[in-house]
């Protein structure tokens, strides 16, 4: 990215422009497709974005994020499109910071606004706050994250783990995540990998079935 320049306008967003690429893992370990998680910036803030394609037998599932953000990751835009089989859905979270509210636009024409804090945060922003957070020795405070809905997110250091990526062992840190929302509360765990850019290697998520597993893929 062009960091001397940018980080003038957006304090410590990013060092450069990056992607990175990640392999989804059923949890016997076999590919059930790939995830790119990207980042850049311009004269006037950062845009996000996460495109993750899998394929179960018989339903194909894309999915779409985009995010744009001012200083301090601060959301400004967040475009959810997504497929799963024949479902198809498509949704728009525009944020208004002098009004602390968040409107939510669907494809299908539904309307709706929610309370936000001052600086508030769809789940793509607050991932690379985190990162940011971690680069100055931090641990993000819980807090509401706008992922269409609103969800409470908590996180809590795990400890160091050593992890294979490529053909290399990385030393890690483990962070465990609780999101909860209306009517529901999961949990999965992301490691971060000790490099200056504190690059999330794993994103382990446990199911019925199993825990998958989304993985860096060193090029």
């Amino acid at each position: 990215m062009k960091a001397l320049t940018a980080l003038l306008i957006i304090p410590a967003l990013f060092a450069e422009t990056e992607t990175l690429r990640y392999s989804i893992n059923w949890p016997s370990g076999l590919s059930l497709g790939e995830a790119t998680l990207t980042a850049s910036t311009n004269a006037g803030g950062g845009t996000l974005g996460l495109t993750l394609e899998a394929v179960v037998p018989g339903f194909p599932i894309r999915d779409e994020y985009k995010s744009t953000v001012g200083s301090n990751y601060c959301s400004v835009t967040f475009i959810k499109d997504s497929t799963h089989g024949l479902r198809k859905s498509a949704e728009t979270s525009e944020f208004d910071a002098s009004r602390r509210v968040v409107v939510r636009k669907t494809n299908k024409g539904g309307q709706s606004e929610t309370a936000t804090p001052a600086c508030a945060k769809d789940a793509l922003a607050f991932l690379y706050f985190v990162r940011e957070e971690l680069k100055q020795g931090r641990m993000p405070a819980a807090q509401p994250v706008f992922f269409g809905a609103a969800y409470q997110l908590r996180m809590q250091y795990g400890g160091t783990e050593a992890v294979t990526v490529g053909n290399q062992r990385e030393q890690c840190d483990r962070l465990s995540v609780s999101v909860k929302g209306a009517a529901s509360e999961h949990g999965f765990e992301i490691l971060f990998a000790r490099d200056q850019a504190r690059t999330p290697v794993q994103v382990r998520v446990p199911f019925s079935m199993g825990t998958f597993r989304m993985e860096l893929i060193r090029e």
